[in-house]
């Protein structure tokens, strides 16, 4: 029996505290949040108790911590997780600063813990296919990879404010992805410009970000990526990509709540994509902590390492950089 403690106890917080409930041999032993109320309540629900943090690295029974706290507390809590010997899983982002991520993924390689970060989008079960199909050669040579990032709708801006910005915030993913699926040959990207507007709520630009983006990316190999975000979009959450290839292409299409298409001579009618995450990527959130759990039992490599994390985040950086000052960033 694993027992572990969960940091967080907000939405993100919520979704991993009933896949490691609904888990065999794991215990979820302590719920931390500031938000009292919220971590008591959680903690309720799944037979477990209310610590402080000290509490909870003091405690030599806790094996394993999972970090879903606001992005600002992660380096802390993983450096402080590793100095306690704890294993590691923690969501998005390490940091929302490139050195400071680095600075953290040396601090777990020199206590020698495990760690690995929550990249979801991994382990979507329509995306890992893509990939596994692109592995075994189905479509060639993988030459450029188009994605397809669109929010329903925007986060408060009080969020956004402390968000790092939606290359940060929000992109964070879509650069992970372009990473896992071009350059997993070891490729790497050379070239990346960005820019950005605000089209859909003048106090996200007021609050100094963008709420739509383009971003495109060249690898060494001259392979392109390009990326379309928005955080407005009226028909659902639109999660999509295509990797074209020397001998064909793979597209991944959004999830529905029903795969019904209905038609009759008024028309075609089908249901529009899921809500949001939560619902779209529900079964990659089950799925990537079963297998770090699944790793620390039986060893191997996590599919999400802290280091993945890190390259991630200098991508999101470069893009920030290019987007600010109207330039391409060069990678060496």
């Amino acid at each position: 029996m694993k027992k572990v403690a969960l940091f967080g106890a907000g939405r993100i917080g919520r979704i991993h505290a009933a896949n490691l409930a609904a888990m065999p041999g794991i215990e979820l032993t302590a719920v931390n949040d500031p938000m009292v109320d919220s971590a008591a309540e959680l903690a309720q629900l799944h037979g477990s108790r209310v610590d402080s943090i000290d509490n909870i690295f003091a405690d030599p029974s806790i094996d394993a911590v999972v970090i879903g706290s606001p992005t600002t507390t992660h380096t802390d809590l993983i450096t402080r997780a590793a100095q306690a010997g704890k294993s590691i899983f923690c969501e998005k982002p390490v940091d929302l600063s490139a050195e400071r991520a680095q600075a953290c993924a040396a601090a777990v390689a020199q206590a020698g813990v495990a760690c690995m970060i929550g990249f979801q989008r991994r382990f979507d079960p329509t995306f890992n296919e893509a990939k596994t199909r692109m592995d075994r050669g189905e479509i060639g040579n993988p030459e450029m990879l188009i994605i397809t990032s669109r929010d329903p709708g925007a986060p408060p801006v009080s969020y956004i404010q402390q968000s790092g910005g939606i290359f940060r915030d929000m992109l964070i993913h879509d650069f992970d992805v372009f990473r896992w699926i071009l350059c997993s040959d070891g490729d790497r990207a050379v070239w990346l410009s960005a820019t950005g507007s605000c089209l859909t709520d003048p106090a996200i630009g007021q609050a100094g970000d963008f709420d739509c983006t383009a971003v495109t990316i060249k690898t060494a190999k001259g392979r392109l990526c390009q990326i379309n975000t928005t955080r407005r979009a009226a028909y659902g959450y639109d999660q999509r990509f295509e990797i074209m290839g020397s001998l064909g292409m793979l597209q991944c299409g959004n999830h529905r709540p029903s795969e019904v298409i209905q038609a009759s001579a008024k028309g075609t009618q089908q249901d529009n994509p899921e809500a949001f995450f939560l619902q779209r990527y529900a079964a990659a959130y089950r799925l990537e902590i079963e297998h770090f759990f699944t790793v620390l039992q039986q060893g191997g490599a996590f599919r999400t390492s802290v280091q993945d994390g890190v390259e991630a985040q200098i991508l999101a950086d470069a893009a920030a950089q290019s987007a600010a000052t109207h330039q391409p960033v060069m990678f060496n």
